[in-house]
């Protein structure tokens, strides 16, 4: 099974109506276009991104490529109980969430992609500053440049002023009072089309390749 209106009309309803009674009510539409259309799709694309330059895994299983639709509401004052939100994660490293990625986020009225590593360690971002100031700076940003040809963007620094112990200027000034190195489309979303029938496999392969560039950049062996 592929992605269909039938999953953006779940996401869609969920969102209005969050709660467990309705989930449990729709459970058998979450499981088919949801659940299975999702994992059917990493199963599909899996070869592809397996031959990628680095290969990013695809695994069909909830917590590796597919996010579990259950949110944590342990620390939020948002208590409803699910993310109304579909996110599959191709990852290279040791863990989906800790790892350089390509993230594909299928909401209600659109499509969110994006790629980067957030969470990064103090050790790890040290690194990259430092190779920012080197010769890898110019492919980073060569890298942030091809991904803003498919809409993709960082957001704004997280730090105000430069880290202690690091001087730069300019683009490469910006970079290092980032914290993570993270692309994505923010709240410009591709329509649902664009996932939906036999084109979907190859609208993913073509903005992961836009994207691979910072993955591999971000890919620390």
């Amino acid at each position: 099974m592929a992605f269909t209106k039938d999953t953006f009309a779940f996401l869609a309803e969920l969102e209005a109506n969050n709660s467990k009674d309705w989930f449990d009510a729709n459970r058998d539409r979450y499981e088919a276009h949801w659940k299975g259309a999702a994992l059917d799709f990493t199963a599909d694309i899996a070869p592809d991104m397996a031959r990628l330059d680095p290969a990013l895994q695809a695994v069909p299983k909830l917590n590796k490529t597919l996010r579990r639709i259950n949110r944590d509401v342990r620390f939020s004052k948002d208590k409803s109980p699910y993310n109304a939100r579909l996110h599959m994660i191709f990852w290279t490293g040791v863990h989906p969430n800790r790892s350089p990625a390509m993230h594909v986020v299928l909401q209600p009225d659109g499509i969110g992609y994006g790629a980067g590593q957030f969470g990064l360690e103090p050790a790890a971002l040290a690194h990259h500053r430092r190779r920012i100031l080197g010769k890898d700076g110019k492919a980073l940003i060569a890298a942030l440049d091809q991904a803003s040809g498919v809409g993709c963007r960082m957001g704004d620094p997280e730090l105000a002023r430069l880290p202690k112990g690091f001087e730069a200027e300019g683009r490469a000034g910006e970079l290092l009072r980032h914290k993570a190195y993270v692309v994505r489309t923010h709240d410009n979303l591709a329509p649902k089309s664009k996932i939906i029938g036999g084109g979907a496999k190859s609208w993913v392969m073509e903005v992961t390749a836009a994207l691979l560039p910072l993955i591999r950049w971000l890919k620390v062996d």
